[in-house]
């Protein structure tokens, strides 16, 4: 495996790769939902690009980019383990080297659900993931459904701008409980991680919208939004743990229920 920080190495490396190539791009902190991605990236593709930058373009809050979890050195282990070819770990000089003077502005769906809980968030993820499919240029990009309206965007974005790339959805991955695997789970203190299995329980149920809401909000959520479309049911509530929220997103397709 191997490991480059500068967009210009690599786009000399790049030059030189032969073969299909799948990417997998993160910020992070890796768990077994991105550990399956790699997998699938590795199965179906010759070489398997892994980038993890810490992109602040699309935290609304500072304080959450401060505490996100950096594990930098568990992650390059858990890729080799894997059998990742290149690692890709650029810094913001490198990435915005525009000082982000150049955005991706989606004037739809990127405003509802997440998008309007969150300012800017979708502009600074649709802009940071052109910057890297242009830098790896794979044929194919995997990404988690638990992030479906993120999946949905940059899939949409992808065909908007005739970039030659296959985005692959991904099955989430889920604890035992059904609790969405997330970086932010690390955040969840005993009592927390006890109520957030509700979230996807209830997502599942029978249940309409708004009662789900109600649910939540009775097991000590707060609720951002329960919404379905087109079969899917989307949600995003907070749970206080200590002196923090911790924010947790999930989404089912209740046809498949």
């Amino acid at each position: 495996m191997k490991i480059l920080g500068s967009t210009a190495e690599w786009r000399d490396v790049r030059r030189t790769l032969r073969g299909s190539i799948g990417f997998v791009p993160t910020l992070g902190a890796l768990h077994p939902g991105h550990a399956s991605l790699l997998e699938r990236s590795i199965n179906e593709c010759d070489i398997t690009v892994l980038s993890i930058y810490l992109n602040p373009t699309q935290f609304d809050n500072p304080a959450d980019l401060a505490r996100y979890p950096e594990t930098f050195e568990r992650d390059l282990a858990l890729a080799a383990e894997l059998g990742v070819d290149w690692v890709f770990t650029p810094d913001y000089t490198e990435i915005y080297r525009d000082e982000y003077r150049f955005q991706v502005h989606e004037r739809q769906f990127s405003n509802e659900l997440c998008g309007a809980h969150r300012e800017g968030h979708f502009t600074g993820v649709l802009t940071v993931v052109l910057k890297l499919l242009n830098l790896v240029r794979p044929e194919r990009a995997y990404f988690g459904e638990k992030d479906y309206q993120q999946y949905l965007l940059i899939r949409d974005m992808c065909d908007a701008f005739f970039l030659d790339v296959d985005i692959v959805p991904c099955t989430t991955v889920r604890e035992c409980d059904g609790l969405a695997m997330s970086s932010r789970n690390e955040y969840l203190d005993e009592q927390g991680r006890d109520s957030a299995p509700k979230l996807h329980a209830l997502l599942s149920s029978n249940l309409a919208d708004d009662d789900v809401a109600a649910e939540l909000a009775r097991a000590g959520f707060d609720v951002d939004y329960v919404v379905t479309r087109a079969e899917r049911r989307f949600a995003a509530a907070s749970l206080r743990c200590g002196n923090r929220d911790v924010r947790l997103i999930d989404n089912v397709n209740l046809a498949a229920t």
